[in-house]
């Protein structure tokens, strides 16, 4: 989901009870599940009590394959040693923790609770909870922030050598405070040829360092590493979106639940299932898709999904010639450079497969 919050700990009670009965609709649509991730905000700052309760009625009603990978994104602020324990008890093999920075006047502006010693902290006593699979996500690309102090943060991370690291740019998304800020110019975004620096400053940084670039913003220390979840989305496997905003697809069709939290909580106690709106797709939308998404791996996408007349073959040698494009036996793979311009390609896809750009 997008990041759901809740901002009264009233409506808290009121949630549980209604993603249980979400959870019961779904217990017979699905039928077997190899990920779990609790996230889409901050699930740390419910008690232990509640995620367990959350954690035991997921595997009450539904099915989890062995070597499941259970992920829960943790803020460093709220994670104790009882409580890493207590999440390693519950059966989490895998926290993804939201550092974001290090420097205490970064983490002022972005807006987070934590200190980057709390940060530092964290990392320490997940080790010491036994979870060898940590995830650290962080921010970059905001005004105030030099490249100096940003290989300085990527530096700190690897001293902690998490199994995975996230790097994300700083995006302006409406009905955001970072939005509101920008629309009174109290903030505004950094220049495209910054984005650039950064971006390939970080991608050449964390290969050197070891770290497989197998997504636009993802690294990890090996293909075992592999946020297994996240794979899912960029490959058309079917998943299950549960709580206020979560998205949904399968037998190609995608859904998605009310944002508001009231209209969430209202559907589900009127015994009805929380989707907003849902889209069904066709057999081009699906490839096109195959095709934007495959552009934001490293595995690419299968050149079978695009139909290859001379216009289209030409434009797909000029891609390669320009440094964006490699043909490995039988995928289109994206470059370092083609990441940098991942959300652009597509476009040019767009003609490849018939489709109206």
């Amino acid at each position: 989901c997008g990041f759901y919050s809740i901002a009264s700990t009233s409506l808290i009670s009121r949630w549980l009870k209604a993603l249980k009965k979400e959870v019961v609709y779904y217990k017979d649509r699905f039928d077997c599940f190899d990920s779990l991730y609790l996230g889409g905000g901050t699930p740390t700052l419910l008690s232990a009590r509640d995620l367990e309760k959350i954690m035991q009625h997921l595997f009450t009603h539904f099915n989890f394959a062995p070597n499941t990978e259970f992920t829960i994104e943790a803020n460093p602020g709220d994670l104790t040693p009882e409580k890493a324990d207590g999440l390693k008890a519950m059966g989490f093999n895998r926290v993804n923790l939201g550092v974001q920075s290090f420097n205490a006047q970064e983490l002022l502006f972005l807006g987070r609770r934590h200190t980057g010693e709390e940060a530092q902290s964290a990392l320490k006593t997940l080790r010491a909870s036994g979870f060898d699979n940590v995830g650290v996500d962080l921010m970059y690309g905001f005004e105030g922030q030099s490249l100096k102090g940003w290989i300085n943060t990527l530096n700190r991370t690897l001293t902690f050598r998490p199994e995975h690291i996230s790097c994300y740019q700083l995006t302006f998304e409406r009905r955001t405070p970072f939005w509101s800020m920008r629309t009174k110019g109290v903030i505004r975004p950094i220049g495209e040829e910054e984005e650039r620096s950064f971006f390939l400053a970080t991608s050449r940084f964390l290969e050197e360092k070891g770290y497989i670039h197998y997504e636009v913003s993802n690294f990890a220390r090996k293909k075992t590493y592999y946020s297994r979840h996240n794979y899912k989305y960029w490959h058309h496997v079917p998943y299950l979106g549960l709580g206020p905003s979560a998205h949904s697809f399968q037998n190609r069709t995608r859904w998605w639940n009310f944002r508001s939290i009231r209209r969430y909580c209202e559907a589900l106690e009127d015994h009805k299932a929380p989707v907003e709106g849902y889209e069904d797709l066709t057999n081009d939308q699906m490839r096109l898709e195959s095709i934007a998404l495959g552009l934001r791996t490293r595995d690419g996408f299968a050149i079978q999904e695009t139909d290859l007349d001379s216009q289209s073959a030409d434009m797909l040698s000029r891609l390669q010639s320009s440094g964006f494009l490699n043909i490995k036996k039988d995928r289109i793979v994206p470059t370092r450079k083609g990441f940098l311009v991942a959300d652009h390609l597509p476009l040019c896809f767009d003609i490849l497969v018939g489709l109206p750009v």
